[in-house]
């Protein structure tokens, strides 16, 4: 299948002319809409959230990555092969997590130059036909790269919230702990516990727990994490002690 992941959101002409363009090209396995609201203009916090995605994904799945905010520059335009699964879009730290997660990883620039290719719009003109070219079993369409060493739970970016869904809940970048010992999350000021599920706290605390994605997240049981402690995009997290 393809899985689209991207930060346009969900309204406007955007999605729909990649799901077009990947019907054009005579992609007839599934096309599945992924994510549309990862963090805009922020490839590094989308993808510790598109590392944590994949894995849930087929072997053999298609991922078009479209949070790009230097489109039309000198980025380069890649695919990566991940233990089996493929990556297409831009160079910019947005497909690193997964490389430096994946046992097998091979890396490829685009060579590839549609005429009347759009400045501002790669995901429909570049990302989404390379895409079409992989699902029918052709050649990537560019130069190998030489392999590079890629962070992992590394950066800033891990240690902040990187999403924040439509119930309130602030998703970080973090993974569970690996100590024995279940320490507190500081955040805005409070001190969080850990907490199996929402219903395991009190209506209307907050806490943390480890969401289905396998990351650390901050939820308010019955509420809204973002609005009862003010977090958005960004905001700082660390670990600490009871």
């Amino acid at each position: 299948m393809i899985a689209l992941f991207t930060d346009f959101g969900w309204s406007g002409p955007y999605v729909g002319q990649m799901h077009a363009v990947l019907a054009r090209d005579g992609v007839t396995d599934p096309v599945i809409d992924l994510m549309h609201d990862a963090p805009s203009f922020d490839p590094l916090a989308s993808g510790h959230l598109l590392a944590a995605l994949a894995p849930s994904m087929p072997t053999g799945t298609i991922f078009v990555g479209v949070i790009d905010p230097g489109v039309g520059t000198a980025r380069d335009p890649v695919v990566v092969e991940a233990d089996g699964q493929w990556f297409v879009g831009p160079r910019n730290g947005l497909f690193d997590v997964v490389s430096a997660r994946a046992r097998d990883t091979r890396w490829w620039r685009i060579t590839r130059a549609p005429e009347g290719r759009s400045t501002t719009f790669h995901g429909r003109d570049l990302f989404a036909p390379v895409a079409a070219l992989i699902a029918r079993g052709d050649e990537v369409p560019g130069r190998s790269l030489p392999l590079t060493e890629y962070p992992d739970d590394t950066g800033a970016e891990c240690d902040a919230i990187i999403y924040i869904d439509a119930f309130g809940n602030a998703v970080t970048g973090l993974r569970p702990p690996k100590s024995r010992i279940v320490p507190v999350l500081n955040v805005a000021g409070r001190c969080l516990s850990r907490r199996r599920t929402f219903a395991d706290a009190a209506p209307g605390e907050a806490l943390w727990l480890i969401n289905s994605m396998g990351l650390v997240e901050i939820g308010v049981n019955r509420g809204s994490a973002a609005t009862t402690l003010d977090l958005a995009v960004g905001t700082a997290v660390n670990w600490g002690t009871d």
